[in-house]
């Protein structure tokens, strides 16, 4: 039988597992922080790109220089939300591999004739489970990001704007999608609001649409519960929680393990939603349309 090789991600996840290991361990039971931290450390290392165990670290005019671009498009890249926030240390903003090769696929797409917006889309589509690789014929697709997601903070009067609407901002804050700290507002789900206010382009009110989102979330979580219970359960045949902890390489393989199924499942109930809501608005259009045929007079 053939050796099981390390995955590329093993050398990353080790160096964060052995990083909680050295943590005191009232530290570790006494703060939830320190193990939800570590816990996304695991999975965002586990989305870097294969072959890559170790992440380069890179400064703004470096990045640009071997992405064939300017220091300028960068900042503009992370403004649009195209490029994740680089490490900070003191006022120094470092990049990594993952950032270089996000930026040429961007670089890419750009020089293809695609504008922003549509950069942006097919990120996010890369990231939800769908292949940019295969979809542009593109030798490599680029290293995502554990959360599809990531909170942005901005000032309090610029998230009221984003919202345009004083009630509908106050509910949000009520149900978390919206969070106030020290006098500024992290925007816990933007990409929800981006599509909210993009259906009120279509005369839909904020208040309805939160309305919808109160009804379906819950649906949305038992969905999810019973998706990852199935990888759960996978883990637990070879994690017994009672025991220690297995080789960093196995780790290693049950978190890639549990990146891979988010995708497959993702994409799964994706492509059973859109065939359902097509079938629906066909539906409904289709009873629409029959009603007012019934109204015309007879000629």
């Amino acid at each position: 039988m053939t050796a099981r090789q390390p995955r590329p991600q093993a050398g990353a996840i080790s160096a964060i597992l052995n990083g909680l290991r050295r943590a005191p361990r009232r530290v570790r039971r006494g703060s939830r922080d320190v193990i939800e931290t570590a816990v996304s450390q695991l999975f965002d290392a586990a989305v870097q790109p294969h072959g890559v165990e170790e992440s380069n670290e890179y400064r703004i005019d470096e990045l640009a220089r071997l992405a064939g671009t300017t220091t300028r498009n960068i900042r503009v890249y992370r403004d649009r939300g195209l490029l994740h926030p680089p490490l900070r240390v003191g006022r120094i903003a470092l990049f990594n591999d993952t950032h270089l090769t996000r930026l040429r696929l961007i670089t890419s797409l750009l020089d293809r004739g695609y504008n922003i917006a549509h950069v942006r889309e097919m990120l996010s589509a890369w990231e939800q489970g769908k292949d940019v690789g295969d979809l542009l014929g593109l030798e490599t697709a680029i290293a995502g990001s554990w959360a599809t997601e990531k909170p942005e903070r901005m000032s309090l009067a610029d998230a009221r704007r984003l919202i345009d609407d004083d009630p509908g901002f106050e509910r949000m804050v009520h149900l978390g999608v919206i969070k106030l700290d020290d006098g500024e507002a992290v925007v816990v789900r933007p990409r929800l609001i981006e599509a909210f206010n993009e259906i009120r382009q279509y005369g839909v009110a904020t208040g309805k649409l939160i309305d919808l989102h109160e009804q379906i979330a819950p649906l949305v979580d038992q969905i999810s519960g019973l998706l990852v219970q199935a990888g759960i359960e996978e883990v637990l045949h070879r994690i017994n929680p009672g025991a220690e902890l297995p080789p960093d390489t196995e780790i290693a393989e049950l978190i890639t393990m549990l990146v891979r199924f988010r995708t497959t499942a993702v994409s799964a109930v994706s492509a059973t939603l859109a065939f359902s809501i097509e079938s629906t608005i066909e539906s409904a259009v289709g009873q629409i349309l029959g009603e007012l045929i019934d109204k015309e007079p007879d000629e």
